[in-house]
């Protein structure tokens, strides 16, 4: 792995990180609403005095302690994110004023929810491993069995409750998260997605500690090898499910990884296709593709 293909990958994952805090507190100072997980962070703030931020931090390590259990391990970025989401949304709530006016309202919100889109694919597209809160959707999906719209849904639906009761703000804004963030994903992921060339033997160890064994989209396999080098995002019930056939096999499939025992739902073999709802495949690497000059060569659909 080249030092400046790692380091394009560490800096996409930092401005991508840092960008989701700057979101983060644009919704909290629209006023409208906020996303579930911030719903929480805002209630315990409200009830404890702690800053928003350091709560934000805190509850990303709560919730990464649940992985142990679900044994998996997190990746670099995984870690940064724990420790970089919450100081950036609170230097935000410093800069940013708290809006009154519904037309402002408004427009703030709008401006975080779309920021958040474009930092989510920043931060994802380096495969540098999931936020602590993707990780463990992921990983109970992995270890239940459960669709993973449920999984979603079920933790979602509990801490939003559960920051509801502490005082956090559920608005029309929260709605809009809920029915947007899905969607608008969908069209910055492939854009910020990094073409990830096959590991060298040597490098196959080092990449498995950066990603950790935390999957970042759960059991979609491309079926082919002529599919090698796409990265396609399967979009159903508004989640975002990547694959880059099986992130490589996930460097020789970690199913057979000694951290990753028991049974795995997610890796169970593809559905025949008649069998499998429809779903919207976009192909990755856009941005990518206009950096380095690259055609993308396109292979025939399959019937």
């Amino acid at each position: 792995m080249s030092r400046f293909f790692l380091t394009r990958r560490l800096g996409q994952l930092l401005v991508g990180l840092f960008l989701y805090g700057i979101a983060i507190a644009l919704m909290v100072r629209a006023g409208i609403g906020v996303s579930p997980w911030d719903v929480l962070a805002q209630g315990v703030s409200y009830k404890t005095g702690i800053p928003f931020g350091l709560v934000t931090n805190l509850v990303s390590l709560v919730v990464l302690a649940f992985w142990i259990p679900l044994r998996q391990r997190p990746g670099l970025g995984t870690v940064l994110n724990v420790l970089l989401v919450g100081p950036s949304a609170q230097l935000g709530l410093w800069i940013i004023p708290q809006q009154t006016v519904l037309w402002a309202q408004v427009l703030v919100f709008v401006a975080g929810l779309l920021l958040l889109a474009v930092a989510t694919g920043l931060y994802i597209g380096p495969k540098l491993g999931p936020g602590p809160r993707d990780g463990l959707m992921t990983g109970l999906h992995a270890r239940t069995g459960r669709p993973i719209w449920a999984v979603r849904t079920a933790i979602e639906v509990t801490v939003l409750i559960i920051g509801w009761f502490l005082g956090g703000n559920v608005g029309v804004g929260t709605l809009a998260f809920a029915l947007l963030v899905g969607p608008l994903c969908s069209l910055t992921l492939p854009f910020f997605a990094i073409r990830m060339p096959e590991p060298a033997p040597a490098d196959a160890e080092l990449e498995g500690e950066l990603e950790g064994t935390a999957e970042q989209g759960p059991g979609l396999r491309a079926e082919g090898a002529d599919e090698r080098d796409a990265v396609r995002f399967d979009v159903r019930d508004g989640i975002l499910l990547e694959s880059d056939a099986a992130t490589r096999t996930r460097s020789v499939d970690r199913a057979d990884s000694p951290l990753v025992r028991g049974p795995q739902p997610d890796r169970a073999p593809a559905e025949p296709p008649a069998a499998r709802r429809g779903a919207r495949l976009i192909e990755a690497h856009w941005l990518d593709d206009r950096l380095t000059g690259r055609t993308r060569t396109r292979h025939p659909r399959r019937a």
